[in-house]
């Protein structure tokens, strides 16, 4: 039994060097040809990458699943990101080489040995191409309860280090250096939610006030450098600019306003709403400039009344402008309008204007009263029809500067130069007609100078003979009108006779003119050949403009009825009355018997003559054969030739009315001898 058992160690020592020698040669041929696969990979090491590139250890499970690596990253340093992308790159190097050598290599049908070496090869490939950590949750006892592994990608890192030299050129450490909520505000009933505001939140705290103006300058700061630099950067060009760009623009969300997030929270801790009060550099500027944020009750509604009367004092002057805006328009146009009646209408107007609104304004005492539209609208009319007016006029001034009147005119020019005289001669007649008047009385016709000088004057057109008077005066001169024209245009007693005198003459001179006006239309009437197509609105609105411009002498019906005229208005302006007396042959007639009636025996005894009479006129004509006693030219060479009576011994020398001192001139004999004897 020794024998054998022998023989069976034997034999087992045997078998055992036998298989040592096997495995030290497989051991050795393995050895060789890695040695030899790692000489073709130019001498690799196989540690020169690890599977885990990060080790974090974290104490919580929710903190393992929550664990974002790249929000840790981004709060490293620009080095640091920089190795991490170094590791990425060289793991990417590694796998390129080694699938190179996968791809090409003669290993593949070797020995077994040699797919151990593939599998190595393969295993430093699942380490390759990113960044990977892993999170481990660790009890306090040290046991490893469950482990997280999370990749990075080089794009991330890339795109981390952007960041990274864009937030260092920023001179921020992070895009969190704003926050979109600058204060958080917690209520407890609805009410207060829904009546909760920026008032409520800055109300009696100056210090909340400034810390939020002072965090507005910040985000401004701020919002100008990012903006600055999305304008002009170096970065455009870059990989992943536009996420950074999109960073840039979240972040200038956050800068456009002071934010306060307020939250109804109900007593058991539930979140039944939400709301932001948002206020901008102007919202802030006004709570710094709002007297009443930090006042009393008391003072505060003393303040309230005295901005109600602000309110009202600047409402009334906004409407005091609008009928000032008028007025000076008025004002402005008003020499320029040239349509007969023009400048009644306008007057007309403007005196609506201050009956319906002048007033009104002052007595409005609340601003939200209904009259105020009342007014507006009626405002709003009288300027239309004010711009209405003056349109109307322009459009004829606009004729008169065409070239279509200015052909008419330049036609005219050569045809008038026969009869240029004659026109000069009658406007000398028109002008001397008013100096034959009593005294001229000129008011100031202002209409409604307010008391604060709130409203500027309208300069009216008046009558050249006006009297302001009294409301007892007016009515006693409507029932005697010759007594009261004679006190108020003629008040110097020892002017009488002159005045008698020259109203005798103005008798005369007014039916001359008479003669003359008919004699102009038919001047006219021969011109109409001549004056080509002329618009209709012209004719109907300008027809005396027209032919002034063109130097036809105008004599207006208000010059062959001149009239006296008696005014009163009210102290407050409300009430305007008056009435006209026209100064008719007859009428004049009449005055001339009031002032002879005031004059003494002897002054009547001195004064008195005789009236030449229309009748008498004509007596005189028909005797000279409507002949000139002087030039021998008559009406029946010259059917338009103006004849006058004229007083062979002046009147002004002692000459009487009669006809044996009166005969016919013409015209330009007249005007030559004036008041000599020849």
């Amino acid at each position: 039994m020794m024998v054998y058992g022998i023989f069976a160690i034997i034999i087992l020592i045997v078998i055992i060097s036998k298989y040592k020698n096997v495995k030290s040669r497989r051991r050795r041929e393995y050895i060789r040809w890695e040695n030899e696969i790692l000489k073709e990979l130019n001498s690799f090491d196989w540690n020169v990458v690890s599977y885990f590139d990060r080790f974090v250890t974290v104490k919580s499970y929710p903190a393992m699943k929550r664990y974002d690596i790249l929000e840790n990253l981004k709060k490293e340093s620009k080095e640091e990101l920089v190795k991490v992308e170094n590791i990425i790159k060289r793991k990417k190097e590694v796998t390129k080489i080694l699938k190179v050598f996968l791809e090409k290599n003669k290993y593949k049908i070797i020995a077994s040995h040699c797919s151990s070496i593939l599998e190595k090869i393969d295993e430093v490939l699942q380490c390759a191409d990113f960044y990977r950590v892993r999170i481990d949750y660790i009890l306090p006892t040290g046991i490893c309860l469950e482990q997280r592994i999370v990749e990075v990608y080089q794009y991330d890192i890339e795109r981390l280090i952007l960041e990274a030299e864009v937030l260092e050129e920023l001179g921020v450490s992070n895009w969190d250096f704003v926050s979109y909520y600058d204060e958080y505000i917690t209520v407890k009933s609805r009410q207060a939610f829904e009546k909760y505001d920026d008032i409520k939140f800055f109300k009696g705290d100056k210090e909340k006030l400034v810390k939020a103006e002072e965090v507005l300058k910040y985000k401004n700061k701020m919002a100008n450098v990012l903006r600055n630099f999305l304008n002009n950067n170096k970065y455009k060009e870059y990989p992943y600019y536009d996420r950074l760009t999109e960073q840039i623009n979240d972040v200038l969300k956050k800068t456009r306003a002071y934010r306060i997030k307020v939250s109804y929270i109900s007593s058991a801790g539930n979140n039944l709403g939400e709301k932001n009060v948002e206020l901008k550099e102007y919202d802030i500027y006004s709570l710094r400039n709002n007297t009443t944020l930090f006042m009393g009750k008391a003072e505060y509604n003393k303040y309230l009344k005295e901005q109600e009367r602000e309110a009202l004092n600047l409402k009334h002057h906004e409407y005091y402008d609008c009928v000032n805006k008028i007025i000076d328009y008025a004002n402005k146009n008003k020499d320029s309008l040239v349509i007969k009646g023009s400048q009644k209408q306008l007057d007309n107007l403007i005196a609506q204007l201050f009956d319906r609104t002048v007033n009104s304004i002052k007595k409005i005492k609340t601003i939200d009263s209904e009259e105020w539209g009342i007014i507006r609208d009626f405002i709003i009319r009288i300027e239309q029809d004010v711009k209405n007016i003056v349109s109307k006029n322009q459009r004829i001034l606009d004729y008169y500067k065409s070239s279509d009147f200015l052909k008419i005119k330049e036609t005219c020019e050569t045809l008038m130069s026969t009869q240029r005289e004659f026109n000069e001669y009658i406007i000398e007649k028109i002008e001397s007609v008013s100096k034959l008047f009593g005294t001229r009385i000129i008011r100031n016709e202002t209409v409604n100078d307010d008391e604060y000088n709130y409203i500027r004057p309208y300069k009216k057109t008046i009558t050249p003979f006006t009297a302001e008077v009294s409301a007892a005066v007016f009515a006693s001169a409507e029932n005697n009108p010759l007594e009261y024209v004679v006190k108020q245009f003629y008040p110097n007693k020892t002017m009488y006779p002159e005045q008698i005198r020259k109203l005798y003459l103005l008798v005369e001179e007014l039916e001359t003119l008479k003669d003359a006006k008919q004699i102009i239309e038919n001047y006219k009437a021969e011109y109409q050949q001549y004056l080509g197509d002329v618009p209709d609105y012209i004719m109907n609105d300008d027809e005396i403009g027209f032919y002034s411009r063109l130097g036809f002498a105008n004599i207006d019906e208000s010059v062959l009825a001149v009239e006296y005229k008696f005014a009163y208005t009210s102290g407050g302006g409300m009430a305007q009355r008056s009435f006209t007396i026209p100064m008719e042959e007859e009428t004049i007639v009449e005055l001339i018997k009031v002032l002879e009636n005031k004059l003494t025996a002897t002054a009547f005894a001195k004064e008195q003559r005789t009236l030449m009479t229309k009748k008498l006129r004509e007596f005189i004509k028909n005797r000279d054969n409507f002949t000139c006693c002087s030039c021998g030219n008559s009406a029946h060479a010259e059917p338009n030739l103006l004849l006058e009576i004229d007083h062979i011994i002046p009147i002004a020398k002692g000459g009487c009315t009669v006809k044996d001192n009166l005969q016919t001139l013409c015209w330009k004999c007249n005007r030559s001898k004036s008041d000599k004897l020849l």
